[in-house]
């Protein structure tokens, strides 16, 4: 079926660990790839997993104190290429860009922060740019790629990669979608009320 969607590469990039242990090891086990920064790689590898560097593949490190790790077309163009789209295609293999097929975040904890009185440069700080990129993005091409927004979403991918494997169709990745927009939908909300206090 067309709308079907085989799961091969997953960039994560989590701020809490908690919870991926069960998901990596579904994963793995259905032979995906895993793409990650900083922590998340070294969670990854210290599971016995073997963990792509984004640096490596962008050819880029973390910079600016780690504001700066994901946004590069390398990444952002693996998420938003349509699979179905020639001139996608054909820009995917001119820059060398590989498709990734499911994006797995959880966002720094801005509302938390700023419950715990943390300063304001503290707060700034918990403001996530990539993180909520890589939601948008994934969200947006729903059509092709699988995104987990938070982890109270890894449930909903545990089950479905216990029914189907590393296989979803297209209402899955639609459901996911929705849930995605609500999550970003909900933290820039929080970050305006903080701002417009």
């Amino acid at each position: 079926m067309a709308d079907t969607k085989r799961i091969k590469t997953a960039l994560i990039s989590v701020f809490h660990k908690d919870g991926l242990e069960e998901l990596l090891a579904k994963l793995d086990a259905e032979g995906v790839k895993f793409l990650s920064t900083g922590g998340t790689q070294q969670f990854i590898e210290s599971l016995g997993y073997a963990c792509q560097r984004v640096e490596d593949l962008t050819s880029y490190p973390s910079i600016l104190g780690g504001r700066v790790k994901t946004l590069h077309p390398k990444i952002f163009g693996g998420i938003l290429a349509r699979r179905d789209n020639t001139g996608d295609q054909e820009q995917m293999t001119q820059y060398g860009i590989a498709p990734i097929d499911l994006v797995i975040v959880d966002l720094y904890p801005f509302e938390q922060t700023v419950a715990g009185g943390a300063t304001e440069a503290e707060i700034i700080e918990k403001i996530d740019i990539g993180g909520i990129s890589l939601i948008r993005a994934g969200a947006k091409n729903f059509n092709d790629v699988v995104i987990v927004p938070s982890k109270s979403e890894y449930p909903v991918l545990l089950d479905l990669l216990n029914r189907n494997g590393a296989q979803t169709d297209i209402e899955d990745r639609r459901l996911l979608a929705e849930r995605a927009f609500r999550v970003s939908s909900h933290y820039d909300t929080a970050i305006h009320e903080w701002f417009a206090r």
